[in-house]
């Protein structure tokens, strides 16, 4: 049986199959860079556009890549938990398919975390090719969830991180339905550090995250993390309920024999 990876590289994917081939063209010679051993593995999140097909192919010509399958869409957040699940490296990194977070930042990841840093999670100092209301709407949710949560959690960091074993041991504990990553990471603790970067525009096609899907994510960090929001409904239901029962000021009735 083969030693496991020193690192394992995570990437969800889904309607991915024009980008495939070129996402991993680039990250392989980053890897290889590296001078240890890894595994990339990609999950392909109930993708309908053949990303499949286009993953086995590429399986099947690099033993290093592994691929596994999901039912049905699950979202971004399951589809890391999943990659994470079946992650065998020492050290996992997490990396979108779109490669707006560049793979070079990998091997600084890796010295980091040789120096004794347990997480090592990036944080966005440019978003390159992203608009001024993607930046704005980013920027502001990042800075409410700050103030409103219980837990530290990173200003202007995403899920492109390295975590160690002990940190990925701990998290596969974790089986909340409505997952945040970046929240659970913080929330488990060990030595962390970030690592600025700059964010690159784009590789090839469109994001996938609509701003529906931002609203929804943005309430599922909020009300995950803090427990504020459930502090202002449970006061503004009872004073709903204070008004309800309140004795009214209309005299009764009298009705005549």
């Amino acid at each position: 049986m083969a030693d496991p990876p020193e690192l394992s590289v995570v990437v969800p994917a889904y309607n991915e199959s024009a980008r495939l081939p070129g996402t991993f063209s680039v990250v392989k010679p980053y890897l290889n860079a590296l001078g240890r051993s890894w595994e990339l593995i990609v999950v392909n999140d109930g993708s309908t556009d053949g990303s499949l097909v286009v993953l086995l192919d590429i399986a099947q010509r690099d033993p290093a890549v592994r691929v596994i399958d999901l039912s049905r869409n699950f979202g971004h957040q399951l589809a890391i938990t999943a990659g994470i699940d079946h992650a065998a490296g020492d050290a996992v990194v997490v990396l979108d398919a779109d490669l707006q977070d560049p793979p070079e930042v990998i091997g600084e990841m890796v010295r980091l975390w040789r120096e004794g840093n347990q997480v090592v999670y990036g944080v966005r100092r440019a978003r390159r090719g992203e608009s001024a209301f993607k930046r704005l709407t980013a920027g502001a949710f990042y800075r409410i969830l700050s103030r409103l949560s219980d837990v530290p959690v990173p200003l202007d960091s995403g899920d492109f991180r390295l975590m160690d074993r002990a940190v990925v041991d701990v998290l596969k504990e974790l089986r909340e339905e409505s997952r945040y990553i970046r929240g659970l990471v913080s929330w488990v603790g060990f030595r962390q550090c970030p690592l600025p970067y700059d964010r690159d525009p784009r590789f090839a096609g469109k994001t996938k995250f609509g701003l529906g899907r931002m609203f929804v994510f943005a309430l599922d960090g909020i009300s995950s993390f803090s427990a504020k929001p459930l502090r202002v409904a449970s006061h503004l239901g009872m004073m709903v309920t204070a008004a309800a029962f309140r004795p009214s000021r209309c005299a009764s009735p009298v009705t005549s024999a």
